[in-house]
Parts: C-alpha cells; sequence; structure tokens
C-alpha cells in the first residue's frame, strides 16, 4: 500500500504541469488580455486609468497577451511600461517557468486587480464556499444512501416509483433555475419573506449572541444550500440503489439468508461495506464539483462572495494569477481526493489491493 501512494503522489507532479501547460496555452490564444483591457480603460479614462497603470503593484505574470489594435494611440514607452508591469516583457515559456516554480512553493504572486494576493482571496473567500460544499455533501449522503437502500430493498413497489419519479424531476431542474423559483417565493418576491435574499450573515451578526449566530447562519444558508443539492440527489441516490441490487442478487447473500440471518443483518453486517465501495469512489467528484464548480451560479444568485464567484471574476477580468492559482489549487485537491477516495477503499475492503494490480 505504501509503495502505491508514493507511485500516485509522484503522478500528481506531471498531472498538475499537463493541466497547468493546457490551460497557459488555451489562455494564450484568448484575446484580451490585462495589458489590452488596461489600454481601453486608459484610452476611456484617461487620467484615473494612467494613475492606476502608474501606481499598480507588480506581479508575476502567468500568460497574456501583448499590445493589439487597443494600443493605437499609447506612446511604445508607457506600452512597455505596462508589458513589464505585468511581466508579459518576458517569452511565453520563460513566464510558464516562472509560474511553475512559484506555485511549487505556494506563492500564486498578486491580483492584477484587486491589489491583495492570491493566496490572501482564495483563504478569503474559502469558508463561504466549504460551508456551502460541506452542507451541501452532507444533506446529499445523508438523504440519498437511506433513500438508495430503501429504494433497492422495496425495488418495484409504489414507493420507489414515486421516489424515482421525485428525484428525476428534481435532477431536470438547473440549480440556478431552483434558486431563483425559492427566491420568488420564500425570499420576498411574489409570495412569502421568509429568509435573506443574499449573504452568508446578517450585518449584525458580530453583536448577536452565540446561539443567535449558528440560527442566522443556518437561516442564511437554508435557500443556498436547498438549490445546490437538488440536483444531487438523483445520482447518488440511483447509484446506491443500483449498487445494492447488484449485491443482494450475488450468492454469498444467499447463503446468508439460508443461515438464518436476519434481514438487517443481512443487509447492514455484509451488503453495505461492498454496496458502498461504487459511492465511495464518487465522493471526490461529488465534494470538488459541490465545492468549486457547481456553486458558481448559486453564489452568484445569492450574492455569496465565495470561490466560485472569484474565479468568475477573475476569468471575466482576465486576472491570470487569480485563474491559474486557483485551477492550480482544485486541481491539486481533486487529485489528493483521488487518492484519499482510493485509500479509503481499501479500508473498507481490504481484499482490494491496487499494488497487485498495477504489476499485473
Amino acid at each position: 500500500m505504501g509503495i502505491y501512494i508514493l507511485r500516485r503522489l509522484a503522478l500528481i507532479v506531471p498531472t498538475l504541469v499537463g493541466i497547468m501547460l493546457l490551460n497557459f496555452v488555451i489562455v494564450q490564444a484568448a484575446p484580451g488580455g490585462p495589458v489590452e483591457q488596461l489600454i481601453a480603460q486608459m484610452e476611456g479614462h484617461g487620467d484615473s486609468a494612467l494613475a492606476r497603470a502608474s501606481g499598480g503593484g507588480g506581479s508575476e505574470v502567468t500568460t497574456g497577451s501583448g499590445g493589439s489594435r487597443a494600443s493605437r494611440g499609447i506612446p511604445d514607452e508607457l506600452l512597455q511600461e505596462i508589458r513589464v508591469m505585468y511581466g508579459f516583457d518576458k517569452p511565453a515559456h520563460e513566464r510558464f517557468l516562472k509560474m511553475l516554480a512559484d506555485y511549487a512553493t505556494f506563492n500564486f504572486g498578486d491580483s492584477f486587480f484587486r491589489d491583495r494576493s492570491v493566496i490572501e482571496l482564495i483563504l478569503d473567500k474559502m469558508p463561504v464556499s466549504i460551508s456551502l460544499g460541506l452542507w451541501s455533501t452532507l444533506i446529499i449522503y445523508l438523504v440519498s444512501i437511506p433513500l438508495g437502500i430503501r429504494k433497492a430493498v422495496t425495488d418495484g413497489s409504489r414507493f420507489d416509483v414515486w421516489t424515482s419519479s421525485a428525484i428525476v424531476v428534481g435532477y431536470a431542474i438547473p440549480g440556478f433555475l431552483f434558486a431563483i423559483l425559492l427566491i420568488v417565493l420564500f425570499a420576498g418576491g411574489n409570495y412569502f419573506d421568509w429568509f435573506p435574499l443574499r449573504g452568508l450573515t446578517s450585518p449584525n451578526f458580530d453583536e448577536l449572541p452565540w446561539y443567535q449566530k449558528i440560527t442566522d447562519y443556518f437561516w442564511h444558508l437554508a435557500l443556498p444550500v436547498t438549490a445546490n443539492v437538488i440536483g444531487g440527489f438523483a445520482t447518488l441516490t440511483l447509484l446506491t440503489k443500483n449498487s445494492f441490487l447488484d449485491e443482494i442478487s450475488k450468492q454469498y447473500v444467499v447463503t446468508a439468508r439460508a443461515k438464518g440471518l436476519d434481514e438487517r443483518r443481512v443487509l447492514y453486517g455484509h451488503v453495505f461495506r461492498n454496496a458502498m465501495l461504487i459511492v465511495i469512489a464518487s465522493l471526490p467528484g461529488v465534494l470538488v464539483s459541490l465545492f468549486f464548480t457547481g456553486s458558481l451560479l448559486i453564489e452568484v444568485i445569492f450574492s455569496l462572495d465565495g470561490l466560485g464567484l472569484l474565479g468568475f471574476e477573475a476569468a471575466l477580468n482576465r486576472d491570470y494569477p487569480v485563474i491559474f492559482g486557483t485551477l492550480y489549487i482544485f486541481t491539486l485537491m481533486g487529485l489528493v481526493l483521488k487518492l484519499i477516495s482510493d485509500i479509503t477503499y481499501m479500508l473498507v475492503d481490504p481484499r482490494i489491493d491496487f499494488e497487485s494490480r498495477e504489476g499485473a
């Protein structure tokens, strides 16, 4: 097991480099880099933008383009100054190698447009995304796994049919559309005004006693989490159900029943451990999706200042240090979670041996 973990850890490095290189090349070809955007601001806003150009803090640049048609009328000296400020005076391969060297020590530089370091921005936004993703994941698993087991045990019954219909309908509704529906119904739309429309806490949160802080926190989370989990039940519930159905039909279950074991012990003492393997395998993807990608529109709709909104705004503004810094962290976390998933596989079922499988 130790050799397998070391191999997987060693593979993380080339995987990270490959993903960063692919995205670096793609962004290189995209028009409208930070230099062009700043030049456009200078031409449109005059002295204020010029002052911003001369007063902005330097930072390492990951990628981008130089001057273009937007640089017409800009003195060559000023244009070169802007390129140096953003680091675009160096060739692309030098910028990429410097980026890799800096990222190896988790030095992500400074945002082009926020006057803050990338790591500070990520740490500042992470609690919001963790709150949304953590509670969404917890609710999805607490509901889907027992529901999937019940559906497997009562396969073909009325309960199985109507619950399948309900979760498929929920899966078909986009999360952002359901979020808008919740706002209209329960957040001061045309019907009820029961929940807050924006933010994770109330303006007077610091003044509240501890028990009211807890209530206020969950009060604000109620609608965003509900909108975030609505589409997550279907996949995990049906995955759990099908996994249990597959295990229940196997010979060892028939043998256990023939020995006189009660159904509950057969189900949770024998079937559960084997059926949960495929559910465990899906956990890293669920976590990454809910924490970083699935909550993007939810954060925008409910004005939650998290990582999803940060990445979205960075892409619009061509804030490359933020784009590549968040990409690096998300990719690294995804790879580590996948490794943790494989280790959990072996803990749940010691019969699994990844080392012998790789050597075969």
